[in-house]
């Protein structure tokens, strides 16, 4: 075992001694130590329960004869976080997470690792911390919290962004915008649709690193901290195994991650996030196969913010294991999982329990995934937008440009009324280099939905949407406006064009009249002088790489 270098033999008595101060006995030290990486917080719904799962994990690791010792790792609400100097820090943590992760396994030579995740950029983190490592390891999500009703209707986190836009123009009122708010988020959780934090919690199950069940059981349910104590007795199995991340996500169970989320249709976020952990592995995972997978798989489960159905309609109906299950014929059924089993093992007995939520193969809700990769002369290396969350009324559409060089810009002149209807949002310098850290911009999108814009404004950015945008909003535009991309030299009134079903994003310009602009451009200056944004800045790759470090 990698812990006997820490506790074996004459010459680790002292070792032996400060375990035994913990409170362990010469019993306990023979044991697989097992880490138990936590990433609890208070401040975070999604995360305030952790410790409870953390106990059910312990205990499934005693059961199976492991030794445990837990840590925490940062977590940032990006709910929170949004629309603020926050969000800066969101997507920049995700590498921290996977730092602090890699540095406590080493040095304390930990023979596996159960990690604790729940949020947007925390399940990716512990993911590529897996992967960097390479030592057996099983991820436990937190899970989805209930959906909050508002007057009858089922209700989640983006409507309380997008009421705001309503508030703005007069369809609804104060009062009403307060009941919202005091309903939408009923327990803790991730919040409730197929948003950041769901979508990586279903990939996570779907390559492999997760137990069966765990991406939809409910924060709040007891199913939960069974799965965290299966985790904890099967993670002591797999160092006994030496069964390890590298076995169980190759290329194949990448491929599944794919296919599972074009037929969620989930978060945009998922196209940084796989290639960043493959990355880790040494796989390389590109735009086109995205692209790839989305012509060829279809959109089969409407969820909320795009369609009606929570995580707890995903679960009744099913779960992933479901949802696998009815795409078996699209899939690498062979890859290995942390259960100790093959995929197809795990899905054998699952079953479709509501076919409205989980659509027959036969019968999608989109003949294609439900996101796709847009390429033209304002996005060269690639761009991204959620198809699942966009009206057939405007999967094409050309109209001005109405150019702003920040978020902030953007939102003062939606609130001043300065958007009309044909408009086509350019939100620039706001990628992982110029934001700097890649924000999201849920307060432009909702508020443009909220003032029944999306089927009639598109918004494209070198930044990033949440998981819970929804409409014509194309992110990820590579290369960035800070590393001199073609969005650098969009000006107010060119003319742009998006065809979703081609996969084209253009501004109506000559090629000479875009190369005469870009001999004309300069870079701006940095916007962060100090501190971990600084450092990340100098080092973070484009989107299409997955915003992962580089020297």
């Amino acid at each position: 075992m990698r812990s006997d270098v820490a506790k074996k033999g004459r010459h680790r008595a002292p070792q032996r001694a400060l375990f035994k101060s913990l409170g362990l006995t010469d019993e306990d030290i023979e044991r697989p130590f097992i880490a138990i990486a936590n990433s609890y917080t208070s401040i975070v719904p999604g995360h305030v329960h952790l410790n409870s799962i953390a106990n059910a994990v312990k205990t499934g690791i005693a059961r199976s004869g492991g030794t445990s010792f837990e840590f925490n790792t940062i977590a940032i609400c990006d709910g929170i976080a949004m629309g603020h100097e926050g969000m800066r820090y969101s997507l920049p943590s995700r590498e921290l997470i996977a730092d602090s992760v890699e540095l406590m396994i080493q040095a304390h030579r930990f023979d596996g690792v159960v990690l604790i995740s729940n949020c947007d950029k925390v399940t990716p983190g512990m993911l590529m911390a897996a992967a960097r490592l390479n030592v057996p390891a099983v991820v436990v999500t937190g899970g989805p919290m209930l959906a909050g009703y508002y007057r009858g209707e089922k209700v989640s986190f983006d409507d309380v962004y997008e009421a705001l836009g309503k508030v703005a123009t007069g369809s609804m009122t104060e009062e009403e915008l307060k009941e919202l708010e005091n309903n939408v988020c009923p327990t803790c959780g991730s919040c409730s649709g197929m948003y950041t934090a769901n979508t990586m919690a279903c990939l996570s199950e779907a390559l492999g690193m997760s137990f069966t069940g765990c991406a939809t059981s409910l924060a709040i349910s007891g199913q939960k901290l069974g799965i965290a104590e299966k985790s904890g007795e099967s993670v002591v199995d797999l160092v006994r195994r030496d069964l390890k991340p590298s076995e169980i996500m190759t290329l194949k169970a990448f491929e599944n991650a794919i296919t599972v989320d074009m037929a969620l249709g989930g978060s945009t976020n998922t196209v940084l996030h796989l290639p960043a952990i493959a990355h880790e592995l040494g796989i390389h995972i590109d735009l086109d196969m995205f692209d790839k997978l989305s012509r060829k798989v279809p959109h089969l489960c409407s969820m909320m913010p795009g369609g009606s159905y929570a995580l707890e309609d995903l679960d009744k109906a099913g779960g992933i294991p479901a949802l696998m299950k009815e795409l078996q014929t699209l899939l690498n059924v062979d890859t290995l999982t942390v259960t100790g089993r093959k995929m197809k093992e795990n899905i054998a007995d699952a079953k479709v329990l509501d076919k409205n939520v989980i659509h027959p193969v036969e019968k999608p809700v989109h003949s294609e995934g439900g996101i796709a990769i847009l390429r033209g002369n304002i996005a060269p290396q690639g761009a991204v937008v959620k198809t699942a969350a966009v009206s057939p009324k405007i999967l094409v559409h050309e109209g001005p440009a109405r150019v702003f060089d920040s978020e902030e810009m953007c939102m003062k002149a939606i609130q001043q009324g300065e958007i009309q209807k044909g408009d086509v949002i350019i939100i620039r310098y706001e990628g992982p280099r110029g934001g700097p850290g890649m924000p999201e911009m849920l307060e432009p999108t909702s508020a443009i939905a909220g003032m029944s814009m999306s089927e009639s404004v598109v918004l494209i950015t070198d930044g990033r949407f949440s998981g819970a945008t929804r409409g014509p909003c194309i992110g990820h535009v590579s290369p960035e406006a800070a590393a001199g991309g073609p969005i650098a030299i969009i000006k107010d009134d060119d003319s742009i064009r998006i065809d979703i079903p081609k996969r084209t994003v253009e501004a109506l310009l000559s090629d000479d009249e875009i190369k005469s602009r870009l001999r004309l451009w300069k870079p701006p200056e940095m916007k962060v002088s100090r501190g971990y944004l600084r450092r990340y800045v100098q080092t973070v790759s484009s989107a299409d790489a997955g915003s992962v470090l580089e020297p």
